[in-house]
């Protein structure tokens, strides 16, 4: 075969500039117009901040994408990717400002990849966010025609003394409080997916459920001042996540049977015979949010919820 061209090579300049130009030409709130650049950036208020920091995530969706492929559905795997990196901001206390996806290929699909940037676009509108920019790679020789990944990059603000955890304020008799997750989120899928057989579809189409976008929840309960910490629990489940956030002279004593575990998880455990042990270290358990407060700032945090319309929990407390 004579290479006389980059297209000849497997890679078309052409249908990467039209994707760029799709991304662009969408209107919403959450698209920045300066898409198409060399970089992507928003105006900065900073008058409202006498020391603001800025704090920066990246992340992924691991092996969810595979189940993404399986289904022929591709509208919310965007959505998981912003969750990952937007809730990592806010459990700082950060709000997110600025997001870029990566997207890698074998060949570049555009009915694919319309339907992945607009999940990337409806999750930023729901994290109050502004996609700025992103990359398109076409690698022939890296990727199949059919295989694809992502990844996501969020740039977040938030004023110094403002930031989570504050561990020198968190003590013993503290409470932990949950933010129920919509089920396995963007974690654990290498083991889901093996006992999950490709028979059982209804299970496994329940997999790509995306994660939940805790960003505005969190805004309101952040504003009374009265969280100390908060973590998002990914991989390495409740315990591993939520430890990273309270000093070492307390520990959590969480009660797991003071919220309903997800059937997804129970599923897991039963088909594969998976210890809770295991299933703890792994899998959230149905609690995509952990957060401390003082035991006399419960109740108020409880009203905030109530008064949003969405669920908080008492989960635990430490010890």
């Amino acid at each position: 075969m004579s290479i006389k061209t980059y297209a000849d090579a497997g890679v078309s300049i052409d249908k990467g500039d039209k994707f760029a130009q799709f991304v662009a030409s969408i209107k919403s709130k959450a698209v920045s117009k300066s898409i198409g650049g060399f970089a992507g950036g928003i105006e900065l208020d900073i008058a409202k901040y006498k020391n603001p920091v800025l704090l920066s995530t990246t992340d992924g969706v691991g092996t969810k994408l595979l189940l993404t492929r399986e289904f022929g559905i591709y509208d919310t795997i965007g959505i998981d990717l912003v969750a990952m990196s937007v809730n990592d901001l806010i459990v700082c206390g950060a709000e997110p400002l600025n997001f870029l996806d990566y997207i890698a290929c074998g060949k570049i699909n555009d009915k694919i990849l319309k339907e992945i940037i607009k999940g990337v676009v409806k999750g930023c509108e729901e994290s109050d966010c502004i996609l700025v920019g992103g990359e398109t790679a076409e690698m022939p020789d890296v990727y199949s025609e059919e295989d694809y990944d992502l990844a996501g990059f969020c740039v977040g603000i938030v004023e110094k003394d403002k930031m989570l955890p504050k561990k020198n304020e968190i003590k013993r008799g503290d409470v932990i409080l949950g933010l129920p997750s919509s089920g396995i989120h963007s974690n654990g899928l290498s083991l889901a997916r093996k006992v999950i057989t490709e028979k059982d579809k209804l299970g496994r189409a329940t997999l790509l459920k995306p994660t939940k976008i805790y960003v505005k929840q969190l805004k309101k309960l952040i504003a009374t001042g009265m969280v100390l910490a908060a973590a998002h629990i990914t991989g390495g489940g409740l315990e591993g996540n939520f430890n990273r956030t309270i000093p070492n002279n307390v520990r959590a004593a969480f009660n797991y049977s003071s919220w309903k575990t997800p059937d997804i998880f129970k599923k897991i455990m039963k088909d594969g015979g998976i210890s809770e042990p295991e299933m703890r270290k792994v899998f959230n358990m149905g609690i995509g949010i952990a957060l401390v407060s003082h035991k006399e700032n419960v109740n108020t945090l409880l009203s905030v919820a109530r008064k949003e319309g969405f669920d908080l929990i008492v989960i635990g407390d430490l010890k």
